[in-house]
């Protein structure tokens, strides 16, 4: 297992990576919307996801991945009565590509984000 971490996305607030190599897979941790300053957007639930996404594409990038080889996205909302808004910005994310999801409402979330998302990506 091999820790990946770049300066382009929030450091961690917790004792684990950003993501981690392990074999042919990579595995982030959920993202919530913090700038990579550590600065929290508290805003809509438009520029969170919309942050949450940006910092996913650092991780990519810095485990030399891309939104492509994405198998699976899990997302975890504290209201579901946003997903029109969250699937809306996650489908201009990933485009046509259609990797699998699961989609959760939870009690709450780091810092009181609306959103978090993690991904399942195989490497290239």
């Amino acid at each position: 297992m091999e820790p990946i971490a770049t300066n382009k996305a929030p450091a961690a607030i917790g004792p684990y990576a950003q993501a981690v190599s392990a074999g042919q897979f990579v595995f982030t941790s959920g993202q919530i919307p913090l700038r990579p300053d550590g600065s929290f957007v508290d805003g809509s639930i438009e520029e969170q996801v919309a942050q949450v996404l940006t910092n996913l594409d650092a991780v990519l990038e810095a485990a030399g991945c891309q939104r492509s080889d994405v198998v699976k996205a899990t997302i975890f909302m504290t209201n579901l009565a946003d997903f029109d808004k969250v699937n809306q910005a996650y489908g201009a994310f990933f485009g046509d590509h259609r990797p699998a999801r699961s989609t959760i409402q939870v009690a709450g979330l780091p810092k009181g984000a609306q959103v978090e998302i993690e991904l399942v990506v195989v490497k290239p």
